[in-house]
């Protein structure tokens, strides 16, 4: 895959995806948010993950309230990857040149699609960004203020190592990529095959799509004022060292994945 020529900001066609299953108690905080970008020219879809409560109701009921259009499509099969894919493919298809991919229990900072823009404007294939712990859903104690940059600080160190991030025929530098703050081009996400149809207890959809996108350009960039906040509720859940153990390569197998309580 050939380097793409820079584009103009407004020939970006951006669209946001945001997996979601069973999200009801806390989805609306991620539309407010979404709501608050300082560059709202983007299409939301939420792939509801096939849940069990209200999150299309509680989607539906955001995105009135906040006069933020949205799609709402649904991905029967189990998964974080699956349904990320189903989102962005969705998004492809009817029109998208670039997508930037959040999650149901993220908080992106205002300035997080203009950012995108920028970065794919001048042609970023993948772009991703620090992630920040929440402080909106539950008191912080001191040290889950550093522990969660921390965490992610290690994990990128170490993936910088491991073998199967320098394979030989990878393009350009490792970047650690969280799943809630992901963009990719429509052009690498297709020659690469885009996210793996998997559940997250099976792989890490989004190491697996750095990687992909690797492959095919060497475009991939992590930028600074890309910047989500994420729930600790993992974390609260696990502990450090099942959370670390977990981030790495799934060393630690809970009896419960997808935690939807902060502790």
């Amino acid at each position: 895959m050939t380097g793409p020529a820079p584009l103009g900001a407004g020939d970006v066609r951006l669209w946001v995806v945001v997996p979601a299953f069973d999200e009801e108690a806390g989805i609306a905080r991620t539309i407010a948010a979404l709501a608050a970008q300082h560059d709202r020219d983007f299409r939301l879809v939420v792939v509801d993950n096939a849940s069990t409560d209200g999150t299309v109701r509680a989607v539906e009921r955001a995105c009135a309230a906040y006069g933020l259009g949205v799609t709402i499509i649904t991905e029967r099969r189990k998964g974080t990857g699956a349904a990320s894919d189903t989102g962005v493919r969705h998004a492809i298809a009817h029109g998208a040149t670039h997508v930037l991919r959040t999650d149901a229990d993220t908080l992106p900072t205002p300035p997080w699609t203009a950012v995108g823009r920028r970065a794919f404007a001048a042609g970023a294939d993948l772009v991703t960004g620090p992630m920040r712990a929440r402080t909106d859903e539950v008191r912080l104690r001191p040290w889950e203020r550093v522990v969660l940059p921390g965490v992610i600080g290690f994990c990128q160190a170490f993936g910088r190592f491991r073998p199967s991030n320098r394979s030989p025929g990878l393009l350009g530098p490792y970047r650690m990529s969280p799943g809630c703050n992901l963009g990719v081009s429509a052009r690498a996400y297709e020659a690469s095959g885009g996210f793996p149809r998997t559940a997250i207890e099976e792989v890490h959809e989004d190491r697996e799509l750095v990687n992909r996108v690797r492959r095919v350009s060497a475009r991939v960039e992590h930028h600074r004022d890309l910047v989500v906040h994420a729930s600790v509720r993992r974390l609260r859940a696990y502990g450090l060292l099942n959370t670390l153990r977990w981030y790495l390569d799934h060393g630690h197998r809970p009896d419960v994945v997808d935690v939807r309580v902060v502790a």
